[in-house]
């Protein structure tokens, strides 16, 4: 029998904030956008929780990028785009990583595919437009 989960202003502050941006944040900025609202608010309270909400099924862990987990409030099925230059994650609503390959998987592997993601890495547009400026000639 599951315990009665006793409300929490901070629990409610930290998943608002999650829910309220689309920059897939770490625990880190988490922290750092509600620590002026919530002065005893603490790092430790942050991470607690977002494994409180991941064991929920509420928020899912994107992964780590540049060193940070990084989350996302979305949970329904779609991919991701890690920028590998400046860490910018984004959602890619348009591919949907179910289907055809996880029967595949299953069929050829004899595995049981309960959780699948796919990911993609490269540049995102602004860090492609850097590139450009910086390799075109100076006239």
């Amino acid at each position: 029998m599951e315990r009665a989960v006793r409300y929490s202003k901070k629990r409610e502050a930290i998943l608002a904030a999650l829910q309220g941006t689309n920059c897939h944040p770490s625990a880190e900025w988490l922290y750092r956008q509600l620590k002026p609202r919530h002065p005893d608010l603490s790092l430790g309270t942050v991470y607690r929780n977002l494994a409180f909400f991941q064991e929920r099924g509420m928020v899912q862990s994107v992964g780590v990028v540049q060193g940070q987990e990084r989350f996302d409030a979305i949970v329904a099925p779609h991919s991701h785009f890690v920028c590998e230059c400046c860490g910018t994650v984004l959602d890619l609503p348009g591919i949907c990583p179910e289907g055809e390959l996880e029967q595949a998987v299953s069929r050829q592997y004899g595995v049981v595919v309960e959780r699948r993601e796919l990911i993609f890495f490269g540049r995102c547009p602004e860090c492609v437009n850097q590139q450009n400026i910086k390799e075109e000639p100076l006239s």
